[in-house]
């Protein structure tokens, strides 16, 4: 009993300072991102993920929320974005992502138009479609996932995510969230079309630094094509990955590891001149002039700004030759 009325106490608390009036005007100034969302936790690692996209300006911003160590949450349909840092704040409280759901859903006044979702960092998930929520409009929860969708095509597309959430198991996490928002869209989308789309991923547990945390944070806020720029975005990620592996290994005089991290990330965007100079770089640094030498100068013919960079790497220390080599590659 008596922690039923501390719970009811918090909620009415972080309820008052989260709902104003005028935030609970439905069909009045609340964003109409009618959306489709996929929360999800990674059974592997215990990252947890959510993932977005809408015909509507920056959705990313609106809808989806997550906190290291804590969950993921998305408030969509007629938005009050206050429901994702509060289902946060309940979920940080200690309250399990059904508590939190059903305390945020009851405290709201507009929950008829409300879509929401929270998964918290154990892998519970809750979700709530209200039945004033455009249709086609309804929600699937699996194991440790849910999809929801509101105002789309047809009634296939939920579970069309959540089909292929299920069947990507061998795929990395991101990429499994991707996939269900393209299955999404392949299935026939948001009625009104598509303009922008989101993910975030953060860490099973936090390391109290937010940039860290955060895995995955890609936005595309507006585009023809906001799932392919998002999964272009993702891919983009990955190379630089390797490239700040790359990085960290030279920082540790490890010339070996920073050769074959640079050309992980060259191998994913050979066109990209960055990737090919450190390439370039890390070979000289091992005593591979030819090869070293070859790469430069595809480089300089495209950008001469890399030929001016050399000299100053040199000064800096970051690559290691004497001013015979240094005026060989600065005469290419």
């Amino acid at each position: 009993m008596q922690q039923t009325i501390s719970i009811l106490m918090f909620i009415g608390l972080i309820i008052g300072l989260s709902f104003s009036a005028k935030a609970q005007s439905p069909y009045g100034s609340e964003p109409l991102a009618h959306t489709y969302s996929i929360v999800a936790i990674d059974p592997e690692t215990g990252d947890m993920g959510v993932a977005v996209q809408s015909h509507w300006f920056s959705v990313g911003s609106l809808v989806i929320w997550g906190e290291a160590g804590v969950g993921v949450v998305a408030t969509q349909s007629f938005v009050n974005p206050a429901l994702g840092p509060t289902g946060l704040e309940l979920l940080k409280a200690g309250f399990a992502a059904p508590q939190a759901l059903k305390g945020l859903v009851q405290a709201d006044p507009g929950q008829a138009v409300r879509q929401l979702a929270i998964l918290d960092a154990k892998g519970n998930v809750a979700t709530h479609t209200g039945s004033k929520c455009i249709e086609e409009a309804g929600h699937l929860i699996g194991e440790g996932f849910s999809v929801q969708a509101n105002m789309m095509l047809n009634a296939k597309v939920w579970p069309a995510m959540a089909e292929a959430f299920e069947k990507s198991k061998d795929k990395k996490f991101a990429d499994r969230l991707l996939l269900s928002l393209e299955a999404a869209e392949k299935a026939g989308g948001d009625i009104r079309g598509k303009q922008s789309a989101a993910i975030l991923i953060v860490k099973a547990k936090s390391t109290g630094k937010v940039w860290e945390d955060r895995l995955v944070d890609l936005r595309v806020d507006d585009s023809p094509e906001p799932l392919k720029e998002l999964r272009r975005l993702w891919n983009v990620q990955q190379a630089y990955t390797h490239m700040n592996e790359g990085d960290l290994a030279m920082e540790k005089n490890d010339v070996e590891g920073a050769l074959k991290s640079y050309g992980a990330a060259e191998a994913m965007f050979p066109d990209n001149e960055e990737m090919k100079f450190w390439h370039a770089v890390a070979l000289v640094n091992i005593q591979k002039m030819e090869q070293a030498m070859k790469l430069f100068k595809e480089i300089f013919a495209k950008n001469k700004n890399w030929q001016t960079l050399v000299p100053r790497i040199h000064k800096s220390g970051l690559i290691n030759i004497d001013e015979i080599e240094l005026k060989k590659i600065m005469a290419l």
